[in-house]
């Protein structure tokens, strides 16, 4: 259920589209920094603080993600990886980047700078970032 982008749910973000996969993507990213899954459909406390927004709060306030991937300890590929998965997981499909883009990220050939908080209730962030967003060829979805 937590890999499902919301444009499948309801149109008012967008059309269903190669970006839905992205979503997705980002997602697992986000489960592969924590090492646990995003949602618990069986949790009883509805204080509970969502699994992605809990990693934007971190990084937003510059803490330590306190996971470490690489053999160096630092914690920059955690970073790295929960980045560009809050990136994958924005809200409106048109804020989130293209598959190749966010390889392009993870493999070091592109800057990379916190995306706009996926969680705020606002429509597409026509803020200029570090993550760009290209824009292939229009897909229609006829699903």
């Amino acid at each position: 259920m937590g890999y499902i982008a919301p444009e499948v749910f309801s149109r008012n973000f967008g059309n269903v589209s190669f970006k839905s996969d992205v979503y997705s993507f980002g997602m697992l990213l986000l489960e592969i920094v924590g090492g646990r899954k995003n949602t618990n459909v069986t949790t009883q406390n509805t204080d509970e603080i969502y699994y992605p927004e809990w990693i934007y709060n971190l990084l937003e306030a510059e803490e330590d993600l306190r996971i470490y991937i690489d053999e160096e300890g630092d914690g920059q590929t955690a970073k790295k990886l929960a980045i560009v998965g809050l990136w994958c997981i924005q809200w409106h499909p048109i804020s989130r980047p293209t598959m190749k883009t966010a390889v392009q990220v993870l493999e070091g050939k592109e800057e990379l700078s916190m995306p706009p908080n996926p969680f705020a209730s606002t429509g597409p962030s026509k803020r200029n970032r570090k993550m760009p967003t290209r824009h292939g060829p229009r897909v229609r979805s006829y699903c």
